[in-house]
């Protein structure tokens, strides 16, 4: 009795260590299981925005020299971009070189398109049309995009690429909200890249938000970097 006492004993503080040592390790990395998962959905999605985007730049007008041309091409091409995207799959390359982010964003931001990487909300816009682009990701699984969100700072440059153009954001505005704050979602007008992610780490009561602006562009097949229409 008193030895099967001591093996439990043991096999409790051997559990209780195992399980203290996965909390460190997801807290201060990420769930490796989840991002092993995510990892192979990325690379799938690699697979198909790469055929999607050289089917779609065919269809693409020679790069305008002018600038209010150049932009009004861009809104076109968001507007028939967006018609092809489907939820789950590809929507465009996001870069984030405070995070060391290069990764693929997803359409759909429900829990199965959050599997594959951060996830563009549908109603939201897209990089060209003067709207709100919403963008949401996990912070402790599914290799974590936004694991360090709050690390960005105000100032950081971040990239959003589509087939038709690469987006230059600039951070400019950091704050907390409840998690069932939908005023978020909301079109203001003006082109916004609204990161989100749930705060603090491993809770959902609340939302982590980064707001940065549109500071310009380029056409896919031009070298001109285009600043934001007046």
């Amino acid at each position: 009795m008193r030895n099967s006492l001591r093996i439990l004993g043991t096999v409790l503080i051997v559990a209780g260590v195992l399980a203290l040592a996965w909390v460190v390790v997801v807290w201060r990395w990420e769930d490796p299981f989840t991002a092993i998962q995510t990892y192979i959905s990325q690379k799938h999605l690699k697979t198909t925005y790469l055929h999607r985007s050289e089917s779609f730049q065919r269809t693409l007008p020679a790069p305008a020299h002018d600038v209010n041309v150049a932009w009004h091409e861009a809104q076109r091409a968001a507007r028939k971009y967006q018609r092809t995207l489907t939820r789950g799959g590809p929507v465009g390359k996001l870069k984030i070189g405070r995070l060391g982010l290069d990764i693929y964003v997803v359409q759909g931001t429900d829990h199965e398109s959050l599997k594959k990487g951060p996830g563009h909300y549908i109603e939201s816009g897209l990089p060209g049309q003067g709207r709100l682009i919403y963008i949401a990701g996990h912070r402790t699984t599914y290799l974590a995009p936004f694991a360090h969100i709050d690390d960005i700072r105000n100032g950081d440059y971040m990239t959003l690429e589509v087939p038709y153009g690469t987006f230059e954001y600039r951070a400019f505005r950091h704050y907390v909200v409840p998690s069932d704050d939908v005023a978020l979602l909301e079109n203001t007008g003006r082109e916004i890249l609204r990161l989100q992610a749930c705060h603090p780490r491993f809770f959902a009561t609340h939302r982590y938000i980064v707001d940065a602006r549109l500071v310009a562009f380029t056409a896919t097949g031009s070298g001109t970097l285009y600043a934001p229409p007046s």
